[in-house]
């Protein structure tokens, strides 16, 4: 491994089945192409010297978002405030250490061929969080985050287990999740025709519910009308009302794991599907919800016992 985290023995247990994952890994895409504002769960829980600190390193990598930085500095340190060995001084076990838990000779490397900006230590210490928060940032960018070119690879890089991405990539998407502001963090693969859909529907994100509305131009959207916009967008014609949408589509089992730009539906799967959503990860989904309500990220489950049903529309 190029770089262990305080959280890395995990990794020990699970390589068998992170070979297995990685023949099918997803890549990891940061959709807004500007960067995200913190949620109120970042202002609550991020320090406000690290908050400055991933949103001003994030810049030396064009597409990194400050989320995943912010991520992984909670997921390894809990932004420099654990004590465990290493976070202050010494080293952990794995020999990594500071508040982005770096090995000496990763951290060298990096800081070799990226000289930091001034505000760090001089010479440059893995130990402090401007130098180590930078670091990272390099890190990540010449690991595949530049970009957005490979978001996965560049956090596996990082530490080298799957489950360690998708707690890094969940703890992002808390810290950017603000609704209507055109953030979207998910998984796909980089030539997905799913991703031109939620890319698409991320950038509606705001307009208004009208009912039988397919886009900006007629004032808005309905549910219906955003996901066909969507996957018209990447090309996949979708019949126009919810109800055909779901008769239509290639339906998956019950219990199938939801994958990103699949369609949830909500109604009676007998008698009338009322609604649909777009559903990007993480439990989240993107839908025009109802009058007085705009294009918004939600919880795909939210209608609970209303659920009916998934569809992948590109199968």
């Amino acid at each position: 491994m190029a770089k262990l985290g305080i959280a890395a023995v995990a990794a020990i247990v699970l390589i068998p089945i992170i070979l297995a994952a990685m023949a099918t890994a997803l890549v990891s895409t940061l959709l807004s192409s500007n960067p995200s504002n913190p949620s109120q769960a970042a202002l609550d829980d991020i320090p406000r010297d690290y908050l400055d600190l991933y949103r001003s390193a994030a810049q030396v990598c064009p597409g990194l978002d400050w989320s995943i930085l912010a991520a992984i500095g909670k997921v390894e340190t809990d932004h420099g405030r654990s004590n465990l060995p290493g976070v202050h001084s010494g080293e952990n076990y794995a020999h990594a250490a500071g508040p982005m838990q770096f090995l000496a000779s990763t951290f060298n490397a990096v800081v070799t061929r990226h000289p930091l900006p001034p505000g760090g230590s001089t010479p440059p210490s893995r130990y402090n969080p401007h130098d180590a928060i930078y670091a990272a940032a390099y890190y990540l960018c010449d690991s595949g985050a530049r970009d957005n070119r490979d978001l996965h690879g560049a956090i596996f890089a990082y530490n080298h287990a799957e489950w360690y991405v998708k707690k890094v990539l969940d703890q992002a998407a808390v810290y950017a999740q603000a609704l209507g502001d055109g953030n979207c963090i998910t998984t796909l693969p980089t030539s997905h025709p799913a991703l031109v859909a939620i890319t698409y529907a991320c950038k509606q994100l705001g307009q208004p519910y009208v009912w039988g509305g397919d886009g900006p131009e007629e004032g808005g959207f309905d549910c219906s009308g955003l996901v066909k916009a969507s996957y018209a967008a990447a090309g996949i014609g979708l019949p126009r009302t919810a109800d055909s949408q779901f008769r239509l589509g290639h339906h998956l089992e019950s219990g199938t794991t939801l994958d990103p730009g699949d369609l949830v539906f909500y109604g009676n799967p007998v008698t009338k599907i009322h609604h649909v959503g777009l559903y990007i990860g993480n439990g989240r989904m993107i839908h025009a919800p109802d009058k007085g309500k705009p294009v918004q990220i939600g919880n795909y489950r939210y209608r609970g016992d209303d659920y009916a049903g998934a569809t992948r529309p590109w199968r």
